[in-house]
């Protein structure tokens, strides 16, 4: 007997999700995304492959692969800091 409750309990919880996810469309439908969708995968795509490399600088044993390794990680963090200063100067 005590299940009829819930379905009341849930389609409120269902209501109040439902008007928070409209709220969010509300504000970011005023408020246009500023950063380029494109920069921003890019980035991401960038930091992945920083942690993948770091993981594998920690695993690498020959001085020859650490230094390879150490190289494009400092290749990635100068492309990263690129997108960041372009998303920020776009931003503006």
């Amino acid at each position: 007997m005590g299940d009829s409750g819930e379905g009341l309990v849930d389609s409120e919880s269902r209501i109040q999700e439902r008007m928070a996810e409209m709220q969010a469309s509300r504000e970011q439908a005023r408020n246009p995304a500023k950063e380029n969708p494109e920069q921003m995968r890019q980035l991401e795509s960038l930091q992945l492959a920083r942690t993948q490399l770091t993981r594998q600088l920690e695993s690498a044993t020959h001085e020859t692969r650490r230094r390879q390794l150490e190289e494009a990680i400092s290749d990635i963090d100068v492309r990263i800091a690129g997108l960041r200063a372009t998303n920020a100067a776009s931003a503006k």
